[in-house]
């Protein structure tokens, strides 16, 4: 669905280029993440994907189709939602999405199902500028959902959301990749990459360091052991064991027999702390 080849991008007065010599793909149905601090490039490169940010060099196609040949009939089949999304404060929620609803040519989706699937169906008639940003950030996602897009580009989607709203847009995404749509996530979240990303890219000072499915990263970086927490005499004693021949190791299933295991737990790393290993430096 998406195709990258040698994307290099400067902004007019620098020097240095933001996005150096980037290679990348994503098939059609993916949700793929791209992770990095902040300044790293993942904004430039989605803007750039989004039409945006003009005169970069190297080749970038969309649904084979080279964005630089495309004209105002791409935005009928992508769908954005930016961090910090705008809307007319003084228009109410349903008034917002009916009127960016009228700005697609093609087949538009009901704005009162999409607020119902975020659980904003009771602020249908609430002013945006009485809307918490939680609640902004989700009718963000209404928006971009409006002409029913092929390809979905998410900036820091679960930004400013409380733990049940986070979930409710990580699911909201996977059921968009069940219906086939492709997601390109910009985040510094490694968590909630880590939940819905089939695969992820690291990206620091505009280049990718990076590219494979988290599950892949966590069992390639991590160590092969095994850590068990349990109570001996009242205090709380863990013991660590290799993952390999973990079913013939006597210690082992001796503590299993004689103790009450409370925790048990295997040693893959995660994605920040393989994140720091690759690029040496830190989310922030």
């Amino acid at each position: 669905m998406i195709d990258v080849r040698n994307l290099t991008f400067t902004y007019p007065g620098l020097r240095e280029p933001t996005i150096q010599s980037m290679d990348f793909y994503i098939p059609k149905g993916e949700i793929f993440g791209f992770l990095g601090p902040s300044g790293a490039g993942k904004s430039t490169t989605q803007k750039i994907l989004i039409g945006v940010l003009k005169g970069y060099q190297g080749t970038v196609q969309v649904a084979d189709l080279e964005l630089k040949d495309t004209g105002s009939d791409y935005y009928e089949r992508i769908g954005v939602a930016f961090e910090f999304p705008n809307f007319y404060s003084k228009f109410t929620v349903l008034e917002n999405l009916n009127l960016f609803r009228s700005l697609y040519t093609g087949r538009t989706v009901d704005p009162k199902r999409l607020l119902e699937q975020v659980g904003l169906e009771k602020a249908t008639n609430l002013r945006v500028s009485q809307l918490s940003k939680g609640m902004k950030m989700r009718l963000n996602f209404c928006r971009a959902l409006l002409n029913d897009p092929d390809i979905l580009f998410l900036d820091e989607p679960t930004s400013g959301l409380d733990p049940v709203n986070a979930k409710l847009m990580k699911d909201l995404i996977l059921e968009k990749k069940s219906e086939g749509k492709t997601v390109l996530i910009t985040t510094h979240n490694m968590q909630a990459a880590e939940d819905i990303c089939d695969r992820v890219a690291f990206i620091v000072d505009g280049q990718i360091k990076l590219i494979d499915s988290p599950r892949e990263l966590k069992l390639r970086q991590g160590q092969q052991r095994i850590k068990i927490e349990y109570r001996k005499d009242g205090q709380l004693v863990h013991a660590v064991f290799p993952q390999h021949g973990l079913g013939e190791n006597d210690s082992f299933l001796s503590l299993l027999k004689t103790h009450t295991i409370e925790t048990i737990h295997s040693q893959e790393a995660s994605l920040e702390q393989i994140f720091i290993e690759v690029t040496g430096r830190e989310l922030t």
